[in-house]
């Protein structure tokens, strides 16, 4: 009777623990995959845009050991970006990172976003530590609202000192991407024709990917930290990098969430060379 007993116990204990899992890995296809390699895929890549839930903790951490993987195989050629921080950002971030600034005066200076000290202060820190170039790649936030506010248009007036802040103008827009398609419809909701809401995502997009390539050669390694709707199915950023050099060895990680992370859902498959599954039930960082 014990030992049914102990059994018993032994079974209840191995599904509890199969159930406690914080996230799972898998390939584009919906095949399982590992951390080992993703980061063999990661070596041989040249930009590698890792797409997160903005309040997923286990996407930051990630990011934190991948951004030390690709720092230790490469070292001075390695270089940090992120949509988090705005390029007119970038002098004062500059001014953290070589220690000229303390971190409240960093803080007390620049807008930053509710969860900034628990899940972008550490891949910061880490850049700063070690001299990693970090570059803000996105277009100030005033600038996109202007755009889904007003349209594409409202740009040309601007003052040059304020467009060097955005990619150069006039830029095209694939509207037939399947990304922008669901803006255009999400869109009609909230605005008259929809094409401004897409129009305003694809500015960031371009901007972003105009940034990276500023502070890209061949040669070195890029990582990028975007929401992944900027990068899911090689739409987006990859796009517009791709437009630019289609050479460009890019590898993409789209973070989602699921009830259960034994099986990748249909929906998520192809949205990234690497998919990061999460429970739903993990805790939220905002």
């Amino acid at each position: 009777m014990k030992w049914m007993l102990g059994l018993l116990f032994c079974s209840a204990f191995t599904c509890f623990s199969q159930e406690a899992v914080a996230y799972q890995l898998f390939d584009k296809n919906g095949k399982r995959s590992s951390y080992t390699k993703m980061l063999k895929a990661i070596d041989g890549a040249d930009i590698v845009l890792f797409g997160e839930l903005h309040d997923d903790p286990i996407a930051h951490w990630m990011q934190l050991l991948v951004a030390r993987h690709m720092f230790e195989k490469t070292q001075s050629n390695f270089v940090l970006g992120a949509e988090m921080f705005e390029r007119d950002q970038q002098e004062r971030l500059n001014r953290y990172l070589s220690g000229k600034w303390e971190l409240k005066t960093f803080t007390d200076s620049t807008k930053m976003w509710s969860n900034f000290s628990t899940d972008y202060l550490p891949v910061v820190d880490f850049a700063k530590e070690n001299k990693i170039p970090y570059v803000a790649t996105n277009i100030p936030r005033p600038y996109a609202s202007k755009v889904f506010k007003k349209g594409l248009a409202s740009l040309d007036t601007l003052p040059a000192a304020e467009k060097q802040w955005i990619v150069p103008l006039p830029f095209t827009v694939d509207t037939t991407l399947s990304q922008y398609k669901e803006l255009i419809e999400m869109g009609k909701e909230m605005h008259a024709s929809g094409i401004d809401f897409a129009y305003a995502q694809a500015i960031k997009d371009a901007t972003m990917a105009y940034s990276i390539l500023q502070n890209w050669k061949p040669g070195n390694k890029f990582l990028h930290f975007n929401g992944s709707y900027h990068s899911d199915f090689h739409q987006s950023i990859v796009w517009y990098l791709r437009q630019a050099n289609p050479k460009l060895k890019i590898i993409t990680i789209s973070t989602v969430n699921q009830d259960a992370v034994n099986k990748l859902e249909e929906e998520h498959r192809k949205k990234g060379d690497f998919i990061l599954v999460v429970p739903n039930g993990m805790t939220r960082t905002m």
